[in-house]
């Protein structure tokens, strides 16, 4: 994040800019923007509301806008500026006359005092509140680990008291959680400290947006289907080896009601005004990486643009977003738009990152392999894709030169685009493409893979396909729990593969577009509830850490109690 404050002309960091914006109340924003009027609104202050049920429900009839899709390149920690993009690209709509509606995904707190930071965009393409959305927002996170960890709470309160289901406490696989990073959860036991505090046993938490429950809040259609989906929720198996779900335990209904706010989606405003859904929050290398289906539908009836992100590369987000999200949810999106930076390119091709405000058209060009593997794969979803260039000042003409010529061998489009900076004035040219792109009206979506290929086989289909790799290996343990899941009636869901965002590989070393490599896979989860089966690869963790130096410890309060260090 810190190395965009290089691109700014304006000297303000991102907080301060966001501080000095006059907003509009959102009820003018809804009113204005969506045609909603005040009774379609539950007001949060004056700057952020949710949705009522009652207006979702009125929409039903209505035509839906279309969908563009912004995803990214392989991440670096150069940054891309995907988040931004979006942002932008709904400002930029707007400017040229278009009725737009940004969807994006609530902040995490962990990477937010770990290291990545907040995602309110930045610069002049923000959505705001930008402190409010980036903690506490709506309180939509802490109910989703409240319900994970109620539902913790009456397992191990149903073993305390006498274990009527006959739950075998080696085969509980729900999880705690909590959202922050915290390393040492990670392996837990609990129940010590004697005969009134429970059965010893070994535990384990990750953070919230690794969670079925958030899974489940984002994957669901409505609240029928919300309910539906919490009571199909597998915690363990008995001493018999029988499934034992949330049902079974008398525990959705209470999960159900801390949930019923939450459920809703949250509506606030861009610096320029542009309606932001911004709503749910799972990480894309730990989980499915995008917003809340009923947030994406909502705002497909309310605006004729809808634009919306998908967690970091195409490899993760974009991957997750067509095979599992428009597939659960019935989506169809219109075209893609790829994030890129100059700087990005130039660090797949193993330059150092004190060196990449340095022009160097040969590591551009050789950090263009990973770029073009990712406008191939968005191709082999029948999606329509474009480049977006997210500007930095350390960018040179001849840099662009070079780009351009090379996008133009593989036939896509590029636009380079200063929204940061500037703000909408310079995201127009990218709206107008994305227009043009959609009007030409060539998206044939379909899905990587049928529902009805075996699990392993999907997998292996997204490693060679995808990651470029020769195929995929596991462990006898593995293997039988593929066949398990396989046999008991679960082979139809789509698979949600965990690896490292830094490469295509599962090394995150690995830059640039590696082929021919082997993706380990460790362990296999189902998450039944959330309608996917959950494979963990390589070395990445569902509980992360902080780093040496976290962000925390920059953030607190000034004289005026005003938060500070957040950016």
């Amino acid at each position: 994040m810190s190395d965009h404050k290089n691109q700014h002309r304006d000297p303000r960091s991102d907080i301060e800019i966001a501080r000095a914006a006059s907003l509009d109340p959102i009820t003018d924003v809804a009113n204005a923007s969506l045609g909603l009027d005040a009774r379609h609104l539950i007001p949060y202050g004056h700057d952020k509301a949710k949705i009522s049920s009652e207006a979702i429900d009125e929409l039903a009839g209505r035509t839906d806008g279309k969908l563009i899709l912004v995803t990214a390149m392989t991440p670096t920690p150069a940054g891309e500026g995907k988040t931004t993009t979006t942002i932008g690209l709904g400002d930029g709509l707007q400017r040229i006359g278009k009725q737009s509606a940004i969807c994006l995904r609530e902040p995490s707190l962990g990477p937010c005092f770990g290291m990545k930071g907040g995602a309110a965009g930045g610069g002049y393409a923000q959505v705001v509140p930008m402190e409010d959305i980036n903690l506490h927002f709506t309180g939509d996170f802490h109910a989703i680990s409240a319900a994970n960890n109620l539902l913790a709470a009456m397992i191990d309160n149903h073993i305390y008291w006498g274990n009527r289901l006959g739950i075998d406490t080696r085969r509980v696989t729900w999880r705690r959680v909590v959202d922050m990073n915290d390393r040492a959860l990670r392996n837990i036991t609990t129940g010590i400290g004697g005969v009134a505090n429970g059965f010893l046993r070994e535990d384990s938490f990750d953070i919230t947006v690794a969670s079925e429950v958030m899974a489940i809040l984002c994957l669901a259609n409505d609240p029928a289907d919300l309910k539906n989906r919490l009571s199909q929720i597998i915690i363990g198996e008995t001493t018999s080896r029988e499934t034992v779900n949330t049902t079974d335990l008398k525990a959705c209904g209470a999960m159900g009601a801390l949930l019923k706010d939450a459920f809703l989606p949250n509506l606030v405003q861009s610096l320029e005004g542009t309606p932001a859904f911004v709503h749910g929050g799972p990480f894309a290398n730990i989980a499915h990486g995008c917003n809340t289906v009923v947030a994406t539908k909502t705002a497909l009836k309310l605006a004729d643009y809808v634009v919306t992100e998908a967690g970091f590369g195409a490899d993760l987000g974009a991957e997750k977003f067509f095979n599992i999200k428009c597939r659960q949810a019935n989506l169809a999106p219109d075209c893609a738009v790829l994030v890129a930076t100059v700087r990005a390119l130039k660090m797949h091709a193993g330059v150092k990152r004190e060196a990449l405000s340095t022009e160097n058209i040969s590591a551009l060009k050789e950090g263009c392999a990973n770029l073009a593997r990712h406008v191939e794969n968005i191709r082999k979803f029948g999606v329509p894709v474009l480049v977006a260039i997210n500007r930095f000042s350390s960018d040179t003409n001849s840099e662009y030169d070079a780009l351009s010529q090379f996008c133009a061998e593989i036939d896509v489009d590029v636009i380079v685009c200063d929204h940061w900076a500037v703000g909408s004035a310079a995201s127009t040219n990218l709206a107008e493409a994305v227009v043009a792109l959609i009007d030409n009206n060539t998206s044939k979506f379909q899905p990587l893979y049928p529902d009805n290929m075996e699990l392993w086989d999907k997998v292996r289909t997204v490693a060679q396909q995808i990651y470029g790799a020769r195929g995929i290996i596991a462990d006898k343990r593995v293997r039988k729990r593929f066949s398990e899941l396989q046999g008991s009636g679960y082979g139809h869901f789509p698979v949600c593969i965990a690896k490292t965002q830094y490469s295509f590989s599962t090394d995150p070393n690995l830059k640039g577009a590696p082929s021919n490599h082997v993706v380990p896979i460790r362990e296999v989860r189902l998450a039944a509830g959330a309608g996917y089966v959950i494979v963990i690869c390589g070395d990445i963790m569902t509980m992360p850490g902080l780093p040496s130096e976290p962000a925390a410890e920059k953030i607190g309060l000034d004289n005026s109690s005003k938060i500070v260090g957040l950016f």
